[in-house]
């Protein structure tokens, strides 16, 4: 019991790790000119500089999606562990695996949207960044944790 719950706890946070990196880094779409993410755009052309993201309601609504999933996960662990000293024998822990799911349905929304909306903006040469591809890779690590954790009984 102690294996499994050691695997669950490191799902969790190898999940929460690649949500704070592709929520922290600035490499959302990459370039020969540049790179740009969420929080600012990189550009290689007449010296190395970086300004801010565009203020555009798009990519503000990644913003607060990726921060809300890296809320809800954070909390969905600090659950976890509250639950599994204080839920009775037997009881499910429904409570983290909402939290967690709901975690993982929002990076899944962030990321179709930067999908989506891309595009636009971008140059047709450039391609998405390593920090994108983490996001993709993110919600379905969350998602499976936060099935797990609705499918776990609490044992003595």
């Amino acid at each position: 019991m102690l294996l499994l719950l050691l695997g669950i706890v490191f799902l969790h946070v190898a999940a929460l790790v690649l949500l704070f990196v592709s929520t922290i880094v600035s490499v959302w779409t990459t370039g020969q000119s540049g790179s740009s993410g969420l929080w600012q755009n990189c550009t290689l052309t007449n010296g190395h500089y970086c300004v801010p993201a565009s203020a555009d309601e798009w990519i503000q609504a990644v913003q607060a999606l990726m921060i809300l999933s890296i809320i809800f996960s954070c909390l969905a662990l600090f659950l976890f562990f509250c639950q599994l000293f204080t839920l009775q024998k037997g009881g499910r822990f429904f409570l983290t695996g909402a939290f967690q799911i709901l975690a993982s349905l929002f990076v899944m929304s962030g990321a179709i949207i930067y999908t989506v909306m891309s595009p636009e903006w971008a140059l047709p040469t450039d391609s998405f960044g390593y920090c994108y591809i983490l996001a993709w890779v993110a919600f379905p690590l969350a998602l499976i944790s936060g099935i797990i954790y609705v499918i776990l009984r609490k044992r003595e």
